[in-house]
């Protein structure tokens, strides 16, 4: 199979996910996506990815991780919220929730925490067990990183796996990261250990604009997840047009400030010159593949 038609794959074939009238009567497939608040989440993007599968598929919590054992709360301090006048007290924790996929063989279980302080063998021990008791096929990461890139240009979204099946389907590489990791590393090695095959998917964030919201990143996060699961995720235009007021207005602060212009020209120049050697005719191929999904998905 050559390397654009795998790359057009999706988890659809690899993960045994099917839609429409394909999916009556196969197996049920059940995917864990996580994503973690704190130092996998550069501007929220991967968080708030998240809560928007949440609302999207109307999630019901089915559990949550036990907020003492795994959370320094002067460190992660809980928040104090009002609902219909009362005040309550929220505590840092870690939520699972489920929900079917309409129109689709793909159950889907939603791990949204805080990174916790300690006790993370522990920690990643318990959201194993959970996905043991909901049957979980393969888990999906969620992350979000600070990087060198332009606000101007698609934001990169990476994909790894150390699944060689994975691999070889969605022609992907592993991971060749070596240094200081985050909640979502640990997760990576305690899934693999248990026998879950596992993608995870990073968005970088431009450095320059770190703080949160970070629409256009979440947007790319989950445009790579609609194209990996092949099912509807995103929903509404409402994101778009935030991604794309978003960039509008890192434009408007660059051009107020003739160095972060410059930066911002500096970077679009590095970012261009790179993706040249990317205009092959593979290349093309994937992107225009791309594009007719895409569309197929909006007739």
């Amino acid at each position: 199979m050559a390397g654009s038609e795998r790359a057009g794959e999706s988890l659809t074939s690899v993960f045994g996910i099917h839609t429409g009238d394909d999916a009556v009567g196969r197996d049920r497939v059940t995917v864990m996506i996580a994503a973690f608040e704190g130092w996998n989440d550069a501007g929220e993007a991967a968080s708030d990815a998240l809560n928007r599968l949440d609302e999207r598929w109307s999630a019901s919590r089915v559990g949550a991780l036990d907020s003492d054992s795994y959370y320094d709360f002067q460190f992660t301090r809980p928040m104090v919220v009002r609902t219909g006048g009362e005040r309550r007290i929220q505590w840092p924790t870690t939520w699972l929730s489920t929900a079917s996929v309409p129109n689709s063989n793909l159950d889907v279980v939603l791990v949204h925490g805080v990174e916790p302080s300690y006790r993370w063998r522990a920690y990643t021990a318990d959201v194993m067990a959970h996905a043991a008791d909901l049957g979980v096929d393969h888990l999906v990461m969620l992350g979000a990183l600070l990087a060198d890139v332009p606000h101007t240009r698609p934001i990169p979204v990476s994909l790894s796996t150390d699944d060689a099946a994975l691999q070889e389907g969605l022609n992907a590489d592993p991971s060749t990261y070596e240094g200081p990791t985050g909640i979502l590393g640990v997760l990576s090695g305690v899934a693999d250990l248990a026998g879950i095959p596992t993608v995870s998917l990073w968005a970088a964030v431009p450095h320059y604009v770190a703080q949160a919201p970070s629409p256009k990143a979440q947007l790319a996060l989950l445009d790579r997840l609609e194209e990996l699961l092949h099912v509807p995720v995103i929903g509404d235009a409402d994101l778009r047009e935030d991604a794309e007021a978003w960039e509008r207005g890192v434009d408007e602060l660059a051009t107020e400030d003739p160095e972060i212009q410059a930066y911002v020209h500096q970077l679009e120049e590095a970012k261009d010159t790179a993706d040249l050697p990317e205009a092959s005719g593979e290349s093309i191929a994937r992107e225009f593949e791309r594009y007719l999904k895409r569309r197929g998905k909006e007739r």
